[in-house]
């Protein structure tokens, strides 16, 4: 039998957090299949996302660990899983998700899973608001340097 992984996410500006996460995610099992967050689940996550889902969901599946990535559901997360039947789903460690509630979610609507959450890369200031800010902050300087 296949052990099918799932991981998902915004990945909308990659990092190396999101290459470990799925990397650590890809090691649970046989098949890794990432969701991309769609636009609008991203900005009622998170904030307007800076890169198009469509264009955020090839280049997850073009990192090595992923076997298939595809866009999420705009009106159901549970949705997805649904349909793909993993064996165990991935967390990152800073993903909102209570473990024991996805698990008891996913087995009312049939698709038995184990959760599991993935640490976070030893070294977190690649983080995509990270980089942003030091972006900004060093657009604000050189700014601020001309005459």
């Amino acid at each position: 039998m296949v052990v099918r992984v799932m991981a998902t996410g915004v990945f909308d500006l990659l990092h190396p957090g999101h290459l470990y996460f799925l990397a650590e995610a890809r090691k649970l099992g046989d098949e890794l299949v990432v969701v991309v967050a769609r636009d609008q689940t991203a900005r009622r996550l998170k904030r307007e996302p800076y890169v198009p889902e469509h264009v955020r969901r090839e280049m997850v599946e073009g990192l090595k660990p992923v076997d298939r990535a595809v866009l999420g559901s705009t009106t159901d997360i549970y949705e997805t899983v649904v349909r793909e039947k993993p064996s165990i789903i991935a967390l990152g460690y800073d993903q909102v998700w209570n473990e024991k509630e996805v698990e008891a979610e996913c087995a009312r609507r049939g698709v038995p899973v184990r959760v599991v959450r993935v640490g976070p890369l030893p070294h977190d200031e690649l983080a995509t608001r990270r980089i942003v800010e030091r972006i900004l902050a060093r657009a604000a300087r050189e700014s601020e340097a001309r005459p």
